[in-house]
């Protein structure tokens, strides 16, 4: 079982990105798939997350209306579009899946890491001029 993250780079303030996660090994579409971020100094904190058919999204506060997150499940990737990006926003971001066959979507709100057993190895964001 595999995630792998691209699309990170450098860009300015106020640029957009779009970050892909690709999957593996595993049916994603039995799986709720979340977006994290990691930042020097910093603990991981959740970004985004999107039940097994993309029939839920949640989002920080902080990029609430900023990002968005998608699914292709005929592809095995998830996207995280980010707009109007902001220095705070600079960050290993990861994608993580958590095994839900059941297609619940309660526990996806918490956007926990400790929820998310499969990782990928990130792909670096950063916002600067």
């Amino acid at each position: 079982l595999q995630l792998v993250e691209s699309g990170g780079g450098l860009v300015q303030p106020g640029g957009s990105l779009r970050l892909s996660c690709v999957a593996s090994g595993l049916t994603i579409d039995l799986y709720g798939v979340g977006w994290f971020r990691q930042a020097p100094g910093k603990e991981r904190e959740g970004v985004s997350c999107i039940g097994n058919s993309g029939e839920i999204t949640y989002y920080r506060d902080s990029v609430e209306g900023r990002f968005t997150i998608s699914r292709d499940n005929a592809k095995n990737t998830v996207y995280l579009q980010m707009n109007n990006l902001k220095p705070e926003d600079t960050a290993v971001y990861y994608c993580a899946a958590e095994f839900n066959p059941g297609h619940r979507t309660v526990w996806l709100q918490d956007l926990s890491p400790r929820d998310y057993d499969y990782w990928g190895q990130g792909t670096q964001v950063i916002v600067s001029s």
